[in-house]
């Protein structure tokens, strides 16, 4: 069921970027110079608001059907839908429906909260188009936002979001009530620490992709374009160490990526220790 979970939220993310991605049709905006023409730009325009308005409908009906199946299958197979946000993990009974619903629901928040840290991140590297431009549309105004502010987005938005949803799962008895208003606050600012860790992924992805590169010739396509330029943004800070090349062999990458997993190993034990002493 983890599996047929993680596979739907795929889905709905699909039906997300499909729906951010028309936003940005630039057919509608067409001016016509003929009455034939007026009439099938309205016609146009019609079938595009359809089109726009309906993956969200099929998104919504695709949580609550998935949610109508954990609700039938569930209980058979004794199990529990989970949601595992590091230093704590969420479980729904699937025999509640009212919270099996909150759990499908709230899978997909996180889902689309991890698409979107990870977006923000290649927003603060700034890759060159066209790949950059899917970036561009799926964060719309807030990929020209200062580096600052995009940089501490993940912190405020997660910590904001935790902090009122930590009431209702307090009340729903998914997680014990805080003791105090103080802690409440401290469990947000460590579970939204933890969106930072996520970007070990496609950082590690990109230095991946840019090794290969160095030593492999792909063609012209623009994803290897990207990864070049973005990895040397990665690779900066380790440029300046001279033993890291030896003739033409680099090893700044591998380094970057093992420092990528070891950094994120010891801060997640941090938080986890910080979270435990709250």
């Amino acid at each position: 069921m983890n599996w047929v979970d993680l596979i739907l939220n795929i889905a709905g993310l699909l039906m997300w970027i499909n729906w951010r991605a028309g936003r940005f049709d630039p057919i509608g905006n067409r001016i016509p110079a003929t009455l034939v023409g007026t009439l099938r730009s309205t016609q146009s325009i019609q079938i595009q608001k359809f089109q726009r308005w309906s993956m969200p409908i099929f998104l919504s009906a695709l949580l609550l059907l998935r949610a109508c199946l954990y609700y039938a299958i569930g209980p058979a197979l004794r199990w529990a839908g989970t949601i595992d946000l590091g230093v704590i993990s969420l479980s729904f009974r699937s025999d509640w429906f009212g919270r099996i619903l909150l759990f499908s629901v709230l899978s997909f928040v996180v889902a689309l909260g991890i698409f979107y840290s990870c977006l923000l991140l290649l927003s603060l590297l700034k890759g060159p188009k066209p790949l950059h431009d899917f970036v561009r549309m799926q964060l719309g105004r807030i990929d020209g936002w200062p580096r600052s502010v995009k940089f501490i987005l993940p912190l405020v938005v997660t910590a904001v979001f935790w902090y009122l949803l930590s009431w209702a799962l307090a009340w729903l008895h998914v997680i014990p009530q805080p003791v105090s208003e103080t802690r409440r606050v401290g469990e947000s600012l460590i579970i939204a620490l933890q969106a930072y860790l996520l970007w070990k992924f496609p950082i590690a992805l990109l230095l991946v992709l840019y090794l290969l590169n160095n030593y492999i010739y792909f063609g012209r396509h623009p994803l290897w374009n990207y990864t070049n330029v973005t990895g040397e943004i990665l690779l900066s800070p380790l440029k300046r160490i001279p033993f890291l090349r030896l003739g033409r062999v680099d090893f700044a990458p591998v380094v970057g990526i093992v420092l990528v997993f070891v950094i994120t190993t010891f801060a997640a034990l941090g938080l986890h220790k910080l979270y435990s002493r709250l």
